[in-house]
């Protein structure tokens, strides 16, 4: 019994299936089981894709064209990140009400730590009852996994998908892991697997029998994790998921101001600078709140929940729908602040439906630029500083 060893932990990973395709199907029943695809238009990416499009070879992040000449029969649907976000709210409040402690690991998955809940009833029949509520209250189909770590459980759930479960008991991690193909495991990429391929290392069972050492020689201190993963070992916790997660800043100004184009400059400044922050700590915010303080010292905020996203041109428009709602008292301003905060692991590419390639490569470019030399030397023309109203550092 799990109760009898306090530290056998219970890990259980839920993971929406096809999700961005599954939402489409619930706003559309009649595209169910046709080769979909959900993204940009000619000269976009794939943002997602049903199970019966994958079978000709797309995945996510392909290009639109390549896609379409797999797959000519394909329907390739717009993305709706409202609605997407809208669904990921919703599993995630019926997660929150039912278990002490999960974690949000991107817009459509989640780790749920069971540990010790035995004691009251039975955490495998806990966590299919959970599956069975999620699906009957959204229409969603979600796998999960039920394994003795964060590792195993997101590997289970990806060989009991689609619309599947599976549990994998302690002490049996390295027996499920030995016979997948190292592809599997996470963070081994295209590079890596082709590299292992070279070295005659096809499956999880012969890498977990090459010593740590000789990883550690080749991979450096990913080899060592390499090794630890390869043989069933992860003890990362469940981090609790909390909507006060944030990111922010905020300037006083020397002298309060009127000045809207000084504003505005600031407003696009601030913006760029935490949203550059949000993309290199690869995640998204589903919330953006404008803070504004008044020369006589009365501050107010204004707050909106968004489809999550991580780009600027997304975030600067409602952060200045927000601003105008907020300025009527037309007194002179002392105080902008500008704070993220519902954020999630996960891509920014994801909200870029309606954007080209091209527009991703900028993306990736700026913020290449800024990280290799500074995120103050890169901004939008508007974005630089009035000299007449300088912040305060």
């Amino acid at each position: 019994m799990h109760s009898a060893n306090t530290s056998i932990r219970s890990v259980a990973h839920f993971d929406l299936d096809a999700f961005f395709v599954s939402v489409e199907c619930l706003k559309h029943p009649e595209l169910k089981g046709r080769p979909l695809i959900v993204g940009g238009g000619e000269r976009g990416v794939v943002a997602a894709c049903s199970y019966e499009t994958r079978t000709f070879g797309v995945h996510s992040a392909m290009p639109i064209k390549l896609a379409k000449r797999l797959c000519p029969q394909a329907m390739i649907i717009g993305g709706d990140m409202e609605s997407y976000s809208k669904y990921s709210h919703t599993v995630s409040e019926i997660i929150q009400s039912k278990v002490p402690i999960y974690e949000k690991a991107s817009i459509d998955e989640f780790y749920i730590d069971m540990s010790g809940m035995d004691r009251f009833f039975g955490i495998s029949r806990f966590t299919s009852e959970l599956r069975n509520y999620i699906t009957k209250e959204t229409g969603l189909p979600i796998s999960y996994a039920l394994a003795s770590n964060k590792l195993v459980s997101k590997v289970g759930t990806n060989e009991a998908k689609p619309n599947g479960q599976m549990e994998i008991p302690f002490g049996k991690e390295k027996i499920f892991l030995a016979p997948l193909g190292v592809q599997k495991l996470p963070m081994v990429g295209k590079q890596t697997t082709e590299l292992l391929r070279q070295m005659g290392v096809e499956t999880i069972r012969v890498l977990s029998e090459i010593p740590m050492e000789m990883l550690g020689n080749l991979f450096g201190k990913n080899g060592i994790e390499l090794w630890r993963r390869a043989n069933g070992i992860d003890e990362s916790p469940v981090v609790p998921y909390s909507e006060q997660k944030s990111i922010s800043t905020e300037n006083t100004f020397q002298s309060d101001t009127t000045n809207m184009t000084f504003l505005g400059n600031e407003l696009v400044r601030m913006t760029e600078k935490i949203a550059f922050e949000l993309r290199q700590q690869n995640k998204l915010t589903g919330c953006i709140t404008v803070k504004l303080r008044y020369s006589n010292f009365d501050t107010v905020t204004k707050q909106a929940s968004i489809p999550y996203t991580g780009s600027d041109h997304v975030l600067l428009q409602k952060v200045k729908e927000l601003f105008a709602q907020l300025y009527d008292r037309r007194l002179l301003i002392r105080l902008l602040g500008v704070r993220f905060t519902h954020l999630i692991p996960g891509n920014y590419q994801i909200n870029l439906f309606d954007d080209t390639q091209e527009m991703i490569h900028l993306y990736q470019s700026i913020d290449h630029v800024k990280q290799r030399f500074g995120a103050h030397l890169l901004r939008r023309g508007v974005g630089f500083d009035n000299p007449k109203y300088k912040p305060c550092t």
